[in-house]
C-alpha cells in the first residue's frame, strides 16, 4: 500500500522539451542533471541515426516546492553520425550513471558535438549534423526522501 501512495501522476507537471541550439541544450541539461539511468537503458539506433535514453529525473521544480519527486523521462539526439563512450562498458547493463551535465561544442554549422557527462569520468560524445534533443516525461513519479547533494564544492567540467 505505502508504494502506491507514494507514485503520483502529478498532472499538467510533465515536461517536454526541445533543443535545437546550445542555449536551449542548458535548459534542458538543467532540467536532467542528476538523472540516474542503467546503462542498458540507452541505444543508438544507427540507421535512424537516433541516439536514445530513458533516464529517472530529479524533478527540481517539485523539489523547491517541497515535494522531492524523480520521473521517467525519455531524451533522444536526432542526426547522430557517431557515438564514442567513455568510462562504463555497455556487456554491464545494470550499472549505473548519474548525469552530471550535458553540453553542446559546435563545429562546421549546423554541426556539432554533444557531450553527457556522468559521475565517475564516465561519458558519451554523440558526433551530430545538427542539434536536435527532444526529452520527455514518459510516466510515473515518485517520491524521494532527499534531493541529490553535491558536497558544497564547486563542480568543474571535463
Amino acid at each position: 500500500m505505502t508504494e502506491k501512495r507514494d507514485i503520483e501522476p502529478a498532472p499538467g507537471r510533465d515536461l517536454k522539451l526541445m533543443a535545437c541550439d546550445d542555449e536551449d541544450l542548458a535548459v534542458l541539461s538543467a532540467h536532467l542533471q542528476d538523472a540516474i539511468l542503467r546503462v542498458g537503458d540507452m541505444a543508438y539506433l544507427k540507421h535512424e541515426r537516433r541516439f536514445v535514453l530513458v533516464l529517472q529525473r530529479f524533478d527540481w521544480l517539485a523539489s523547491a516546492g517541497g515535494a522531492p519527486q524523480r520521473a521517467q523521462t525519455g531524451l533522444h539526439f536526432e542526426h547522430v553520425r557517431t557515438v564514442a563512450l567513455q568510462g562504463f562498458r555497455q556487456d554491464r547493463p545494470d550499472d549505473l550513471l548519474n548525469l552530471l551535465n550535458i553540453e553542446f561544442f559546435p563545429g562546421e554549422a549546423p554541426a556539432g558535438e554533444a557531450r553527457l557527462i556522468f559521475s565517475g569520468g564516465c561519458a558519451i560524445r554523440l558526433e551530430l549534423e545538427c542539434m536536435e534533443a527532444r526529452m520527455a516525461d514518459l510516466g510515473p513519479r515518485w517520491r524521494v526522501r532527499h534531493a541529490p547533494g553535491h558536497g558544497g564544492g564547486a563542480f568543474s567540467g571535463a
